[in-house]
C-alpha cells in the first residue's frame, strides 16, 4: 500500500520567512478576538456608572459578543470556503476595527449592545479564517503542527491576559480603552495581510444555509432574552412569549 502523506524532509514543503511572519500576523487578531470574550468584565463598574444600563441590558452587553461569535462561526467558515478565506478575514478585521471604535464611543447601553453584537459577527470571521489559512500556508506536517499549536496558544493567551490587560487599561484610560486596544492589531492585519497571506478557496464548498443558521440563532437569543427578562421582572407575558 502506498502512502500519500507529505514527506516532511521535502525541502519544497518548508515554510519561508513569509509564512512565519504571516503566522504572527494571524496569531495577533486571534488573541484580540479571545481577549474580547473576557476583557469587559473588569469594566463593568465604570461602564455602569457612565451608561447606566438596566440589569438586563448589562447582561446583554456582557453576553451578546459570545453568542454572536458562536452563532456565526459556521457561516463565516463556509463563506470563507466559497469566496476566499483571506477576503473574509480582511473584511472581518475591518468590521472589527470599526465596531470597536463604535463600542468605545457609545453614549448609551443600546448602542453598546448593538456594537458588541456586530463585534461578535466580525469576530466569527477570525477563528475559522486564520486556522484555515495556517493549515494551507504550512504544508510540512511538522511545521503545520507547530503553527497550529502557536495559534491555539495565542487564543489561550488572549483569554488569560484579557482581564490583566483590561484592568491596566481601565485604570489608566477608562472603560472605552478596552475596545480601542484591538484597533491597531486589526490595522496591522489589513496592511500586511494582502502581502503576506495567500488566498484560498475550497472548490468543493457546499451551499451556505444562512436561513437555518439565522433561525437557530434567533431562537437561542429569544430564549435567553426571555430568561433575562424573567430574572429582571419575573415570569410575565413578555418573558414567557420570548421563551
Amino acid at each position: 500500500m502506498h502512502s500519500f502523506a507529505p514527506d516532511a524532509s521535502d525541502p519544497s514543503l518548508k515554510a519561508t520567512r513569509r509564512e512565519w511572519i504571516g503566522l504572527a500576523v494571524l496569531a495577533l487578531p486571534c488573541m484580540v478576538y479571545s481577549m474580547d470574550l473576557t476583557v469587559l468584565n473588569l469594566a463593568i463598574p465604570s461602564l455602569t456608572a457612565e451608561l447606566r444600563p438596566s440589569a438586563s441590558q448589562l447582561l446583554w452587553i456582557i453576553d451578546i459578543y459570545g453568542f454572536m461569535v458562536a452563532g456565526f462561526l459556521m457561516i463565516m467558515g463556509g463563506l470563507g470556503d466559497r469566496i476566499g478565506r483571506r477576503k473574509v478575514l480582511l473584511l472581518g478585521a475591518a468590521a472589527f476595527g470599526v465596531m470597536s471604535i463604535v463600542a468605545a464611543f457609545s453614549k448609551s447601553a443600546q448602542t453598546l449592545i448593538l456594537a458588541r453584537a456586530a463585534l461578535g459577527v466580525a469576530g466569527a470571521t477570525l477563528a475559522p479564517s486564520t486556522l484555515s489559512l495556517i493549515t494551507n500556508m504550512f504544508r510540512n506536517p511538522q511545521e503545520r503542527t507547530f503553527a497550529v499549536s502557536m495559534w491555539i496558544s495565542a487564543f489561550s493567551a488572549g483569554a488569560i491576559i484579557g482581564p490583566l490587560v483590561g484592568g491596566a487599561l481601565i485604570q489608566s484610560f477608562g472603560w472605552a480603552s478596552v475596545f480601542i486596544a484591538g484597533v491597531p492589531v486589526m490595522i496591522l492585519l489589513l496592511v500586511l495581510g494582502p502581502t503576506l497571506l495567500p488566498e484560498y478557496r475550497d472548490p468543493k464548498a457546499g451551499r451556505l444555509d444562512f436561513v437555518s443558521a439565522l433561525l437557530s440563532l434567533t431562537a437561542v437569543l429569544s430564549f435567553i432574552y426571555g430568561l433575562k427578562r424573567a430574572a429582571e421582572a419575573g415570569f410575565g407575558a413578555e418573558s414567557l412569549a420570548s421563551m
